[in-house]
């Protein structure tokens, strides 16, 4: 997951227009807003094939815990 962790970081970073997010940053510190998750949330269902809920995805707040959100999903699909 620790790759993945820092690919979702990565991600992060494009939308909410950071230099660098880590893999423990919290999402709404960074700025992050409802259209920046839906955009974010969108763009994981597209590349790892997971949908996240909108309140699992505020709930978890750090791209780490939103990586272990997809390998849950990745591993009941």
């Amino acid at each position: 997951m620790d790759s993945l962790g820092h690919d979702i970081a990565k991600l992060w970073a494009q939308h909410l227009e950071c230099a660098e997010v880590g893999v423990d940053d919290d999402f709404f510190t960074l700025g992050g807003n409802s259209l920046s998750g839906i955009k974010i949330i969108d763009q994981v269902a597209e590349e790892y094939g997971v949908r996240l809920s909108v309140r699992d995805f505020y709930l978890a707040q750090t791209p780490a815990r939103v990586a272990a959100l997809v390998e849950q999903g990745r591993a009941a699909a």
